[in-house]
């Protein structure tokens, strides 16, 4: 009798253990996070406004955790901890603005990205906001998205052709409720492409 139970109670212990690893092979499998990083700059406040719609975007995905900060207050950690990157410019002549151009810069020279491509295959978008129709926005996220393709990036896109944009000028000056939408609207779609590359539903080619 006491032998047989000691054999019950060791395929009992086997079995539990065969079931504890079961459970965290799936855990393992399954992430239940990721960081999305929205950086931006901004000094009318129209940026900042755009970036916090992206937010709520990125954030309407469940176990999406995204984090606000002005590219001044990116740090390498916080960088290269993220899955996902949207960076947010005003036009100035035509362009991004000098404080997003050293953010980029800062990855080179400051964060030492090189030669390992530390942020190759993470996602990337741009957002940008200028005063005209016709004023250098498209420019501005394509210059954004150059420097992220740069660093062997997957870059995606939503709100537009090239990210999310507003007009903050003329007949009705700030952000229009469109705009608002197109910036939720890159923020969700970051976020749905970071979690596919983390299920694995997407391999980049290595």
């Amino acid at each position: 009798m006491i032998a047989q139970s000691a054999v019950r109670l060791l395929l009992g212990l086997i079995f539990l253990c065969l079931g504890c690893s079961q459970v965290a092979a799936q855990v393992q499998s399954q992430p239940n996070t990721i960081q999305v990083l929205v950086a931006y700059h901004s000094l009318s406040g129209n940026t900042k406004t755009m970036a916090q719609y992206v937010v709520a975007g990125a954030e309407a995905i469940p176990g999406t955790r995204v984090l606000l900060q002005t590219v001044g207050e990116v740090t390498a950690d916080l960088l290269f901890g993220s899955d996902a990157l949207v960076v947010g410019s005003p036009v100035y002549w035509s362009n991004m603005s000098g404080e997003v151009k050293t953010f980029f810069d800062r990855w080179q020279f400051e964060f030492g990205v090189f030669p390992e491509f530390k942020m190759r295959n993470k996602v990337g978008a741009a957002f940008a906001t200028g005063g005209q129709v016709s004023s250098g926005k498209e420019v501005t996220m394509l210059t954004i998205l150059a420097a992220m393709l740069g660093n062997q990036m997957i870059i995606v896109s939503d709100g537009g052709a090239f990210g999310a944009s507003a007009t903050t000028e003329g007949d009705s000056p700030g952000i229009d409720e469109k705009e608002k939408a197109d910036a939720r609207a890159l923020g969700k779609r970051v976020a749905e492409v970071a979690w596919m590359l983390k299920r694995g539903e997407v391999s980049p080619a290595q």
